[in-house]
């Protein structure tokens, strides 16, 4: 169940971005499952990848492409990761994107292919073969939303969003969609994430502004502290929208979709959280007064990740004792437990390392009931803060992961 999660909105076209979704039959019958994404020749693309040691085949392909050309095509499967497949794994990657490259024309270099799903298992790589002339005929400008769902892999709704914003009286669009629902503590980016601009951009000042839009939305995520193998989030600039890149990051049009894109993936990201496998509770661990920004990250995530916690507020009970253990176990050096406070939305349930004099235990129990809770954290040691966003663990988290392969 997504929590504070709606339907989709009609999700804006991008000038230069075409798209089309198929069936390719990587894992079930009936199931379009195959996402194939055209960029106009003029576009430039960002990327930021896993960093797992064990990254998947398609990530290996996608950073070697990315160094050595502009990509015109990005193909995107799920059912399958490809990932813990070794050099076979490399062979059916690169058969698919010489598939492509040769019935589109384009060299095998201008294709960056995504895998997402089950680990391990071959790709049934002629499947998505079979499927790519298809996919090559059904290309659209108007696809996005149906590209949302052709993503998913345990999501249980699509997630994306669109921005329009004006810069010396001409209009821009950005458009993005992301899948993600669990293994999320992505060491970069998230699962998938796909945004697009029709506004020209120079490729290094693109790659920053990405690079940048990542620290304060994907990479403040967790749902069960793992980081897939196949984490992927890119960022196309088609330049349909003005002929001149832009290649000054203190220009408006610069500081205008460095804006923007960072409120998009911010909220991909919540989304990510709020479609949390079996999730019932949206959290944010909102950590301050620390000496800098690293250690507000370590009590941030040693409370979002601890399972004690998390199951914790499933239950909707205030044992605001296992925040307690969380925040003594992050590593930050010489904290003074008296002079940390800790908060549930507006209630004050520790104060100077214990419990605060006004507290009441039921207080705490009907601030657990929310859907929508605020861990708020004072370290009282100095003037940095972060926050992470996170969501506690249901029954159907187990029974989600235990029964994933079948």
């Amino acid at each position: 169940m997504a929590v504070g999660l709606g339907p989709l909105p009609e999700l804006k076209p991008i000038s230069g971005v075409r798209i089309a979704v198929v069936e390719a039959g990587v894992r079930y019958k009936n199931r379009r499952d195959l996402v194939l994404f055209e960029l106009a020749a003029s576009s430039v693309t960002a990327a930021v990848l896993t960093q797992n040691a064990f990254c998947a085949a398609p990530i290996q392909i996608t950073r070697h492409h990315l160094d050595v050309a502009s990509p015109r095509y990005w193909l995107v499967n799920t059912g399958n990761a490809n990932a813990g497949t070794g050099q076979e794994g490399l062979v059916h990657c690169r058969h698919t994107c010489n598939a492509l490259a040769k019935l589109a024309g384009e060299p095998e270099w201008t294709i960056l292919p995504f895998s997402t799903g089950v680990i391990g298992e071959p790709l049934p790589a002629q499947r998505i073969v079979d499927a790519l002339p298809l996919a090559l005929q059904s290309l659209s400008d108007s696809a996005w939303n149906e590209a949302a769902i052709g993503i998913m892999t345990t999501d249980t709704l699509p997630k994306g969003g669109s921005r329009q914003f004006e810069v010396s009286g001409q209009v821009y669009t950005l458009t993005g969609i992301a899948k993600g629902a669990g293994m999320i503590r992505p060491n970069m980016a998230t699962m998938l994430a796909f945004l697009a601009t029709d506004m020209a951009v120079e490729k290094s000042l693109l790659q920053s502004i990405l690079s940048d839009a990542t620290q304060p939305s994907f990479n403040r995520i967790t749902i069960d502290g793992d980081t897939s193998t196949n984490d992927a989030c890119v960022l196309v600039a088609t330049g349909k929208a003005n002929v001149t890149p832009i290649n000054d990051a203190r220009s408006a049009e610069a500081q205008a979709l460095s804006a923007q894109v960072q409120s998009l993936m911010l909220e991909l990201a919540q989304m990510i959280v709020r479609d949390g496998e079996g999730a019932t509770k949206f959290i944010t661990v909102h950590v301050q007064g620390g000496l800098d920004t690293q250690e507000c990250c370590d009590v941030a995530y040693a409370v979002a990740h601890s399972p004690l916690v998390k199951t914790a507020f499933f239950a909707s009970d205030p044992n605001w004792g296992r925040i307690l253990a969380a925040i003594g176990r992050a590593g930050v050096p010489e904290l003074d437990v008296n002079k940390v406070q800790v908060w549930l939305n507006d209630l004050r349930i520790c104060w100077l390392g214990a419990a605060d004099p006004e507290y009441r235990e039921v207080l705490g129990a009907e601030v657990m009931k929310a859907a929508e809770i605020i861990v708020r954290i004072d370290l009282g040691r100095g003037e940095a803060e972060d926050r992470v966003y996170t969501c506690d663990f249901s029954y159907d988290y187990v029974k989600i992961n235990a029964d994933y392969r079948s």
